[in-house]
């Protein structure tokens, strides 16, 4: 049922997106009068799942879900319908439009992506509001695990700033955006820290799949006590705080948890908090350095969270914003791509891989979120100014504006060409790695 859950929210998120992005073409092209001939969710080669032709224009649904594409007369596109091509052009033809409305319509698709992305945003910070840790309230600095010290990150550090940038929030992006950065500042047994971002951390913590390598110490709160274990026989309850171990005063869950680490088949004291008094407890550390409980992870981030509200006006800048950072983010993640030590390209995921990323059970507030996050990516890839993409289009276009005259058809049709190579080698690229990364993943 998980599965069946994670794919249904990928594909309804991708059609969603390609029906809007298709529209963003469609619908200035017909207010130009130009003829759309096909508007295609997934594209159709050989058949269609569901074709119906109204007026005009054929819609369907192909069997190939990489995308969609609307198919407008007078046109070079990946159809290469020469044919049509060599003939007189129509009055009704993309061709025969002044340039700035052929502009326009290759813009649309964009231009609806970005916008949808912003008008989700929008939504989400007026309903949900913004939750994050604030930087200033992590007194004891950030916990550091073996990823974060390849990083060069240390236990106690607390982030000032990244580029040069402050840092105010520890969120979701503060793990991309120090994985995008090139040096951090940070604040270490009392002084300001500046060094650079290892490049070899930051392969290590792309190899984690994604696991946030930058955390607060949290305190040692218990969450689950696991049946059958020495925590259970020990008297150990959910909801309890450690305070001491053998006497030693403690704070936090990795103290804790390294003091267990350090004392196999060895039986420990350990104080607790309950409810407002003190209690000792022998408890024995297996052979495995466990003695079976988990961090309370609600209870420990809850006593460090905020949530800032936003009423409809103020969600408005706050949602642009948001846009305008995950955007930039995308344009730096390129830097990670092609680096030759962190070998970002390894680790791009395909539709498999994002469908792994989705929730297993239903979650609004990720399916929204992702769906932004996705059209702005959608918009910049699609900007990218390689031909067969939209921003291909916009280049030879812009390229007609300024010198007066269109490129021939002939550059045209081999600039498609070469532009569908382009990116037919980067969908082997993407679908190898997921395969692999399937494959890898099961054995």
């Amino acid at each position: 049922m998980g599965l069946f859950i994670q794919i249904i929210m990928f594909v309804l998120i991708i059609s969603i997106l390609v029906i809007l992005h298709e529209l963003g073409h469609f619908i200035p092209a017909k207010l130009f009068k130009t003829k759309v001939e096909k508007f295609y969710l997934f594209f159709d080669p050989w058949f269609s799942l569901v074709k119906k032709k109204v007026g005009d224009t054929e819609y369907g649904i192909g069997w190939l879900p990489l995308g969609g594409y609307v198919k407008i007369a007078g046109m070079i596109d990946e159809s290469m319908d020469k044919e049509q091509m060599d003939k007189p052009p129509e009055p009704w033809e993309f061709r025969s439009k002044p340039a700035w409305q052929r502009l326009i319509i290759m813009l649309g698709g964009v231009i609806v992506n970005f916008l949808l992305a912003w008008v989700i945003y929008i939504s989400l910070f007026t309903y949900y509001g913004e939750t994050y840790i604030p930087v200033d309230q992590i007194k004891d600095g950030l916990y550091v695990d073996a990823i974060s010290e390849k990083i060069g990150l240390k236990t106690g550090d607390k982030i000032l700033m990244i580029d040069g940038n402050k840092v105010e929030k520890l969120d979701r992006y503060l793990n991309i955006d120090l994985l995008l950065g090139d040096e951090v500042t940070v604040m270490r047994n009392g002084k300001q820290v500046t060094f650079p971002l290892s490049d070899e951390g930051k392969k290590a913590a792309l190899d984690s799949q994604g696991r946030n390598f930058v955390t607060p110490r949290y305190a040692a709160i218990i969450g689950t006590v696991k049946d059958s274990t020495n925590a259970k026989k020990a008297g150990l309850l959910e909801k309890d705080e450690i305070v001491a171990v053998n006497g030693d005063r403690i704070q936090f869950w990795d103290e804790f948890s390294t003091k267990v680490g350090a004392s196999k088949n060895k039986e420990l004291q350990i104080t607790v908090n309950r409810e407002g008094r003190e209690l000792t407890l022998p408890v024995l550390v297996s052979d495995k350095s466990v003695i079976g409980i988990t961090l309370n992870n609600d209870e420990a981030i809850g006593r460090l969270v905020v949530t800032k509200e936003y009423g409809f006006f103020e969600a408005i800048p706050r949602g642009f914003d948001e846009t305008i950072n995950i955007l930039v983010r995308q344009v730096k993640q390129f830097k990670l791509i092609f680096n030759p030590i962190i070998k970002g390209y390894t680790k791009v995921k395909g539709p498999i891989g994002i469908v792994e990323m989705m929730p297993t059970t239903w979650d609004w507030q990720f399916f929204w979120g992702f769906m932004a996050m996705f059209s702005v990516w959608l918009a910049f890839l699609n900007i990218l100014p390689i031909p067969a993409l939209d921003g291909g289009h916009v280049m030879f276009l812009l390229y007609e504006m300024i010198v007066g005259k269109a490129p021939s058809q002939k550059v045209m049709e081999v600039g498609q060409i070469v532009g569908f190579v382009i990116i037919m080698s980067l969908m082997v690229v993407i679908f190898g790695n997921d395969i692999w990364n399937l494959f890898k993943g099961g054995s």
